[in-house]
Formats: structure tokens, sequence, C-alpha cells
């Protein structure tokens, strides 16, 4: 006698502060200051999906350490728009099928937030907000572009123990900064990230003054 196969988990709901976000971030100033985008095209994919027992989680990936340029950082899915890509969703679907194996079948694009400028390469970054009701299976695909491939829980994002400011050692200006899951996030990717929990209102106040320098090993190349 066979055993019957478990069913699958029905699909998650999106939480109520996904759908409202890029309308959100396009209707005020996503991050005040920064000079207007422009260079190369590109896309980042924010991919955010239940977790089990509650709440939410973001896929991140650790940068290569051989790589020429934000070696080691932390990031989201991405890089640059090919000719044959539609839009910027289609950039970021993609290059996230090629970093992480991701499906994109399963994935429910929310909305574009506004167009940022990526400073150290000159890149125009189109940020994708996206939704995976049934999370796949994901991981490294390329290890010279990918360490590592985690889905951090966004709980873990907002705990203010986990929030500090950023010090650069060579420039004027101090950045949010987040320690999670063995993740130092800085730089860029945790400017979106602070403006992105602010404007879906997850955000929690956190200490401001407690101000670290970034690692010397993310200069070391």
């Amino acid at each position: 006698m066979s055993t019957p196969r478990s069913a699958d988990p029905p699909p998650a709901q999106m939480p109520d502060w996904l759908p409202g976000l890029a309308q959100r971030a396009h209707a005020e100033p996503m991050l005040p200051g920064l000079p207007e985008a422009s260079g190369r095209q590109s896309a980042v994919l924010m991919l955010f999906g239940p977790r089990e027992g509650g709440g939410q989680d973001l896929v991140l990936t650790e940068r290569a350490a051989t790589l020429r340029k934000h070696a080691g950082q932390v990031s989201f899915p991405g890089g640059g728009v090919d000719p044959t890509d539609a839009d910027a969703a289609a950039t970021a679907l993609r290059e996230a099928h090629e970093e992480i194996g991701l499906d994109a079948g399963g994935v429910e694009v929310v909305g574009d937030l506004p167009v940022l400028p990526l400073s150290v390469t000159g890149f125009r970054v189109t940020p994708i907000a996206a939704w995976w009701a049934v999370p796949g299976p994901i991981g490294v695909v390329d290890t010279a572009e990918v360490a590592r491939v985690a889905r951090v829980p966004v709980a873990d994002l907002v705990d203010p123990a986990n929030r500090f400011t950023t010090v650069h050692p060579s420039r004027s200006f101090d950045a949010p900064g987040f320690d999670v899951d063995g993740f130092y996030i800085w730089g860029f990717t945790a400017i979106l990230l602070d403006a992105t929990l602010r404007l879906a209102g997850l955000e929690r106040p956190w200490d401001r003054a407690d101000r670290r320098p970034v690692p010397l090993r993310y200069f070391s190349s």
C-alpha cells in the first residue's frame, strides 16, 4: 500500500505593507539628497517571502571575494540590463535565475521602485519589489559571482539590536548598517534596505549614535 503524498502548502498571503510599497516610494523622495541617476541601466530584485511560523523574509546574497568591485559585500540579486530584457523586472528576474537559480514562475512582481544611482560603478539601478507565495529552492549557481545566499528574516532586519550607523574610512558621509545572520550589510544595499523598511512602515527606532567603522576587509582589494 502506497503512502499518500503530503499536500503542498497553500500559497501565503502577501503582507499588507507590500502592495503599496512602490506607490509610496514614488510619492515621496525615497532617498533625499542623492544625485540624479545616470550611466548603464541595471536592476535588483528585492524578493520577499513567507517564513514558516509567521512573518516574512528577504533574499540576500554575498558577493564573491574575488570580484573586482564590491567584493564580499551583501547585495540583492541583479545586474545590468540586456537588450533582450523586456523591462527592469525581466532583468532582475533573469539575473536572479543566473545567480541563485530562482524560478521566476513562482514570483509575483509588485512594482518598480525609483531609479537610484550606484556611485561606485556608475549604474542606474531600478529596485524591483516582488513576492513569492510558495518559496522554491535557491542557492549559489556561480561561485565566481556569489559566495552565499540566504533568506533573512524581516523581523531581524528591523530589530534595533541589529542596526547601527556605518562610518566609511575615506568618505565624508555616514549611512545605515545592519548585522544579521552573518551578513554585514552596508553601502548601497543598506541604504536601499533602510529606505524600504521605512516606506513599508516596518522601521523601529534604533540607535543612530551607535557608529561603527566599515571593516577593512572590504577595502583590502
